[in-house]
């Protein structure tokens, strides 16, 4: 849910550096930009101020366009342009935008003109706390949004009714809205052919993880094992304020059915700490031959706290969605894209048998916390065996895993001076070995790590907040005869 909290003690505090950049090169805004503390380095935030869920993903022509409620641009997904803080216009002083997405209307169904860009949220109105969906139409490449004067265009008056998916459904040329009623833990489907008249058709949920909230639902279809011609629908949502759950099926423009033999426990996007309102991009060039994903890093536990100064919140680096067939079943993999590759620089390789005990990692030392690694763990052998990350002052983040229970634990409770709370925890799942191998893709940004165990299959997103300080990597094994192999290399900074 994207409150879209901009303080105002930033905004002067950046009008401020502005005014003494004109007078004194000592203290110029460009000297400092993206480089404040704990600035990630390689992922997306704005240049100052809140950024939230990840809103309105799509692809058109040739570039990606995101927003949150802000809005930037991309043709890589490696290096963005922040096009305006504030995209939406014509509102009234009591409402704000929540978490929504945004279409491209090239057929002109709702009147106002072809290839209009068309935002699709959740009003919320600040006195009577009521959640309703709404549209705002741009006819400037979707940097400004115009809101509807007929708005809002669904509303059950409901206050736990938010953040709507909006895509055209080609089969029925119908398009379909996918809405949480959040405590009530469903996905709600409605239908419509100009995007202002809306009907309900269909209920999904509860199901899985129930316990407490379901909202920023998205559908997707996502090839099965490479295969183009056969693909499945895949509902995700986010569950708890904290954690994403993800369900396969199929969807024939008015309900979603679970596939046959889907499991009743839940399928976790991401079994991390910090990964949470994922969108998927919507191609509208018809071009892309992936399935594309951002989520927020961030839980709502401490997001408002964070010690960052730039502002609140920033993106995950972008993933690569599939389905694979596993022993167990169909399962969705997300992996790093590959053009992150650019980025690297200074590469090390290494390989050699672990030693009993704990030791720093001398083969690659980096001096700043933007790096990635590539790691390959045999697992023939009983041990445990791990990394520790961004040692230093006392303080690290722990990753260590069991070959006998295959329990890969994650423990990030010493690893910050910051006082955030209900930050000191840690997070642990079975990660079975493939090929009798244990493989950690690891990417480490000035306050985050997100790991990609065996081909994405098992993923783990946490913020860590170290201080300058805490740059060291160690390695440690309790047993004998667990083997490594390391490629590892520095990571560019996007914004230089």
């Amino acid at each position: 849910m994207n409150k879209i909290i901009v303080s105002s003690m930033i905004r002067i505090l950046f009008l401020l550096g502005v005014f003494m950049g004109i007078f004194s090169p000592l203290f110029s805004q460009t000297d400092v930009l993206y480089e404040e503390p704990y600035r990630s380095q390689f992922h997306f935030s704005p240049r100052e101020g809140w950024i939230g869920d990840p809103s309105g993903l799509i692809y058109y022509q040739g570039k990606y366009h995101m927003y949150w409620w802000g809005k930037a641009e991309s043709k890589d997904l490696i290096h963005y342009q922040q096009v305006t803080p504030f995209a939406m216009t014509g509102e009234n002083s009591d409402i704000r935008y929540f978490t929504g997405s945004v279409v491209v209307d090239k057929n002109n169904t709702a009147g106002f003109g072809q290839g209009t860009y068309i935002a699709a949220y959740t009003i919320f109105e600040e006195n009577s706390k009521k959640q309703a969906q709404g549209i705002s139409f741009s006819h400037d490449g979707g940097k400004t949004y115009h809101y509807y004067e007929g708005n809002p265009v669904l509303d059950i008056w409901s206050t736990e009714f938010r953040d709507p998916t909006v895509f055209w459904h080609e089969p029925t040329q119908k398009w379909i809205m996918v809405v949480a009623k959040a405590l009530e833990k469903k996905v709600k489907f409605y239908t419509s052919s100009n995007l202002k008249d809306w009907k309900w058709v269909s209920d999904f949920g509860p199901f899985g993880d129930a316990e407490k909230s379901w909202e920023c639902p998205d559908l997707f279809q996502v090839a099965v094992d490479g295969d183009s011609n056969n693909k499945k629908w895949v509902l995700v949502v986010s569950v708890n304020w904290k954690q994403e759950q993800y369900f396969i099926g199929d969807f024939d423009g008015t309900s979603f059915k679970l596939m046959e033999n889907h499991p009743v426990e839940p399928l976790y996007v991401d079994k991390g700490l910090d990964y949470y309102a994922s969108r998927t991009f919507q191609d509208f060039d018809g071009t892309l031959d992936t399935k594309i994903s951002l989520g927020w890093i961030a839980t709502w536990d401490y997001a408002p706290a964070v010690p960052s100064k730039y502002g609140k919140g920033f993106w995950s680096i972008p993933r690569e969605l599939e389905l694979k067939t596993y022993p167990e079943g169909l399962r969705m993999i997300q992996k790093p894209i590959s053009a992150l590759q650019e980025l690297r620089y200074n590469p090390v390789h290494w390989e050699c048998p672990l030693s009993v005990g704990t030791q720093k990692l001398t083969k690659f030392a980096p001096d700043k916390n933007t790096y990635e690694m590539d790691i390959l763990f045999s697992t023939t052998s009983s041990n445990t065996f791990g990394l520790n990350l961004c040692v230093g002052n006392g303080r690290k983040v722990v990753i260590s895993y069991d070959t006998d229970s295959h329990n890969l634990v994650i423990d990030r409770t010493y690893c910050t001076s910051a006082e955030l709370p209900k930050f000191a925890r840690m997070s642990y799942s079975k990660v079975e070995p493939l090929n009798n191998q244990l493989r950690l893709h690891i990417f480490v940004d000035t306050s985050s790590i997100e790991i990609f165990a065996n081909e994405g299959k098992d993923v783990f997103t946490l913020l860590t907040y170290p201080d300058e300080g805490q740059t060291g990597i160690e390695i440690f094994s309790h047993k004998k005869g667990t083997k490594m192999n390391l490629n590892a290399w520095m990571l560019k900074s996007i914004w230089r």
